[in-house]
């Protein structure tokens, strides 16, 4: 995703409480309305099921020693993939399937205040935020519940569990916890064609800790035999609280080993309402692009 303005290190302490304040919150269900396994399961259908999304994102992501705020307007469509972003600096960004040789159109809001054609997985692209913006919406959670076929360990991935019900941003949600706290780096010698990519995928930690960790750059040829250091797991706790009635995430929670990691707040959230194609083009009405 596209976040691209920051604050100092002081949202560390206010998100730690923010999150103790949810947690403490969360209220178990007087029943078995729901367990594990079915809210799981409904989320991930909610996410595969999505055609069209429409949402605001707010955003704390770990750069270096620091927690960088920001927030994002998008819209996406799927199947085939279509992304709008739009920051809070007015940078704009558009990416379509099967259009501009793969690159992202970029309206950087500042000089040289022209559009861009921008690889969406190289290091312009990805400086300063921990996803592309192909992975824009809710594509990493889906992941985390259902690693791919590369990857090697699913440890992480049935460590959630349902932790009951709270409110959040005025709407009753369920509590999805995982409790991790074997979370560490561990060494791994790359094999044959492997990238930073390949690694993160057969970790199921992300790519971005990978390449912070171990001083490289966005999707890296690996050396085979190369040793890089590389996290076992997504974190050491994460949170998410998913709505009650759509079964989408609101709220995404993620510490490692230095805290706070990652979060993300999905507010103004519409799916499924068509979006039309025009909205996808670069002259469309309002754009800078």
């Amino acid at each position: 995703m596209v976040f691209l303005f920051a604050r100092r290190f002081g949202f560390f302490a206010a998100s730690f409480l923010v999150l103790s304040s949810l947690l403490m919150a969360a209220r178990p269900a007087e029943g078995p309305a729901i367990t594990t396994e079915q809210l799981i399961a409904r989320m991930s259908s909610a996410i595969d099921n999505l055609r069209y999304l429409r949402c605001s994102v707010k955003a704390q992501e770990r750069i270096g020693r620091e927690v960088k705020p920001s927030s994002s307007l998008m819209k996406l469509t799927f199947n085939p993939l279509r992304v709008y972003i739009k920051d809070n600096k007015n940078v704009e960004v558009l990416w379509v399937t099967n259009q501009n040789s793969g690159d992202a159109w970029v309206y950087p809001a500042s000089f040289p205040y022209i559009t861009l054609s921008l690889n969406p997985y190289g290091s312009l692209m990805r400086r300063g935020q921990h996803h592309t913006v192909l992975q824009a919406g809710f594509g990493t959670i889906a992941d985390l519940m259902h690693p791919s076929a590369l990857h090697q360990d699913a440890t992480f991935s049935r460590t959630f569990r349902y932790a009951g019900d709270t409110t959040v941003l005025a709407r009753p949600c369920h509590v999805l916890r995982s409790d991790y706290p074997q979370f560490r780096y561990v060494a791994y010698r790359a094999a044959k064609n492997e990238t930073t990519a390949t690694v993160a995928e057969r970790f199921g930690c992300g790519e971005y800790r990978i390449l912070e960790r171990n001083n490289l750059g966005p999707s890296t040829a690996l050396p085979e035999g190369k040793v890089v250091q590389v996290p076992n797991g997504y974190g050491r706790r994460t949170i998410l609280c998913i709505d009650a009635k759509t079964y989408l995430p609101v709220i995404v929670d993620v510490r490692d080993d230095r805290g706070l990691f990652e979060k993300f707040e999905f507010y103004n959230v519409v799916a499924n309402q068509p979006i039309p194609v025009e909205e996808f083009t670069k002259g469309y009405k309002g754009y800078k692009l």
